[in-house]
C-alpha cells in the first residue's frame, strides 16, 4: 500500500529544498510525510512534520483515512508549538513534502497560503526528494511500532493504540533521543540552546586605545 498517491491533475509547487534538508534556525524549513500502520480494526495513517534545523517532530496526527485533514492537522500542531513556547513562526517558512494528493490538494495549498508558508514539493519517483521525512518515519516504525517496542502498551487493536504509542515516542524523540547530527543532544535541547544564543546580547570586544 502507498501512503501518498500523486494527483497528475494537481498544480504542483516547485522543489525549494533540492535535497538540502538543513536550516540556519528553527521554523525555517519543515518537511512532512505520512506512513500507515496495520491494526486489528484496519489501517491507521500517521502524518509527521519535522523541523530541518533540529530534526524535532513539531507536528503529527493519526487518522483512519489518508485525506487532506490528516496532514492539515499535523501542520496546525506544528504552527501551535512555537506559539506556545513564545517563538512565533516568522516569514519565509518553507513546507516540503512529496507529491501525494494530500499535499497537492487545493485545500492544503490554501492553508499554507493563509499561514504565509511557501509550499515545496519533491519530484515524483525520486527516492531522495523527501529523505529527512522518510528517515524519521522509518525510525518511528522501528522504534515505536515494531513488536516489543517500549512505547506500545500491547497489541495494536485500534487507532487509540497507535496514538498512545506515537505520542509517547514523539515526546521521547524530542526530549531524550540523542542525535549525532548536532553533538549527541536531543532536538529540544539543541533548539533551546539556539534560542538562548539568539536572545543573549553579544557585546563587541573593547579594544584599548
Amino acid at each position: 500500500m502507498r501512503t501518498t498517491t500523486p494527483d497528475p491533475a494537481a498544480t504542483r509547487a516547485p522543489d525549494l529544498l533540492d535535497h538540502v534538508f538543513t536550516a540556519a534556525a528553527p521554523n525555517r524549513r519543515w518537511v512532512a510525510g505520512c506512513t500507515y500502520v496495520r491494526t486489528w480494526a484496519g489501517f491507521v495513517y500517521v502524518a509527521f512534520v519535522i523541523d530541518c534545523f533540529s530534526r524535532a517532530i513539531v507536528g503529527w496526527n493519526a487518522a483512519t483515512t489518508k485525506t487532506t485533514p490528516l496532514v492539515t492537522t499535523a501542520l496546525r500542531m506544528a504552527l501551535w508549538r512555537p506559539d506556545r513556547a513564545g517563538h512565533r513562526v516568522g516569514d519565509g517558512l518553507v513546507h516540503h513534502s512529496d507529491a501525494g494528493a494530500q499535499f497537492t490538494s487545493v485545500s492544503f495549498a490554501g492553508t499554507l497560503m493563509m499561514e504565509g508558508i511557501a509550499a515545496s514539493i519533491g519530484s515524483v519517483g525520486d527516492a531522495l526528494d523527501n529523505a529527512l521525512a522518510e528517515s524519521t518515519i522509518s525510525l518511528f516504525e522501528n522504534e515505536a511500532i515494531r513488536d516489543g517496542s517500549p512505547f506500545r502498551t500491547g497489541p495494536l487493536r485500534t487507532m487509540d493504540d497507535i496514538e498512545w504509542a506515537a505520542a509517547a515516542w514523539v515526546e521521547w524523540f524530542k526530549a531524550r533521543r540523542l542525535h549525532s547530527t548536532f553533538g549527541n543532544v536531543p532536538p529540544d535541547e539543541f533548539e533551546d540552546d539556539s534560542y538562548a544564543d539568539l536572545e543573549t546580547p553579544h557585546h563587541p570586544m573593547l579594544i584599548p586605545a
